[in-house]
């Protein structure tokens, strides 16, 4: 069973069919939305400033979520996977968004809907990611407009996670 964690009074608040693998870590301040996924070894920890995680959202194994104390809450909408070992640190993630394995977001970063940020890139403070956009690099910056194929790979990662979740919640 995943480890939910009761902080400063704040219990985490958990949506409806939402999958939370049994070494996940969730602390304090946190709202996850309904159908999304918590993988393995990932660690929410709302304990400095919120966190707020929208419906169909995939967070997966090793991925760090966090936030900065008095500054910077992290916010994540509808429809997000955030890839593998990635780290999400205080910063706002619009709806249909796909953050590939091994980046890092950093504080006060704001990315648009219907974005990528590619694998391994680091997205440094106060960047604004434009919506429909892939951004890769270290750091990070705008490579292309995202087009059909790159909006079918978010919208894929997404239902493909809401499956796999189905497989583990028997």
């Amino acid at each position: 069973m995943a480890l939910i964690k009761k902080l400063n009074g704040i219990t985490p608040k958990i949506g409806k069919d939402v999958y939370l693998a049994e070494n996940s870590t969730i602390i304090g301040d946190v709202v996850i939305g309904n159908k999304s996924n918590i993988w393995f070894n990932v660690v929410v920890r709302g304990d400095v400033n919120y966190i707020r995680i929208g419906e169909n959202v995939n967070i997966q194994d090793n991925v760090v979520v966090h936030c900065t104390y008095q500054k910077y809450p992290t916010i994540i909408g509808n429809n997000v996977s955030i890839g593998h070992s990635a780290v999400i640190h205080a910063c706002e993630i619009d709806d249909n968004v796909l953050i590939g394995m091994g980046a890092i977001v950093m504080d006060n970063v704001k990315i648009g809907s219907n974005s990528v940020v590619a694998a391994g890139s680091v997205v440094v403070p106060n960047t604004v990611v434009d919506a429909n956009s892939v951004y890769a690099g270290i750091p990070a910056r705008k490579i292309k407009d995202a087009d059909k194929t790159t909006k079918e790979l978010i919208e894929s990662t997404t239902e493909h996670y809401l499956m796999y979740k189905t497989w583990y919640e028997k």
